[in-house]
């Protein structure tokens, strides 16, 4: 299986945000599978397949306006998306924290 790196999805993020925001940062035990695949299908999406076609696709977190990834377990947000990663987080019990701050 090979690796596909992430540091695309941060460089093209780099402009996407500005001001005041939260960086938001998350810690799963790498054990629970279950924990995991939900948080990687909620940030990046998933698609469905049938017969080799691509049957529909849930876009993820990070392709959202007013979200910026910025690494493993962390993506700014603006204050209008907040409350979203926050009920998500919570709902499925993950330790999380929230700190406001200016992105330039």
């Amino acid at each position: 299986m090979t690796l596909r790196s992430m540091i695309g999805l941060v460089r093209a993020g780099k402009t996407k945000l500005q001001g005041t925001c939260y960086l938001v940062t998350w810690d799963i035990d790498s054990l629970d599978r279950t924990a995991v695949n939900r948080m990687q299908y909620y940030l990046f999406g998933r698609g469905t397949r049938s017969g080799g076609d691509l049957n529909t696709q849930r876009r993820g977190f990070v392709w959202e306006e007013g979200v910026r990834y910025v690494g493993q377990s962390a993506v700014f947000v603006l204050p209008s998306r907040l409350a979203e990663i926050r009920r998500f987080l919570e709902e499925n019990e993950i330790d999380y924290e929230a700190e406001a701050l200016l992105v330039l």
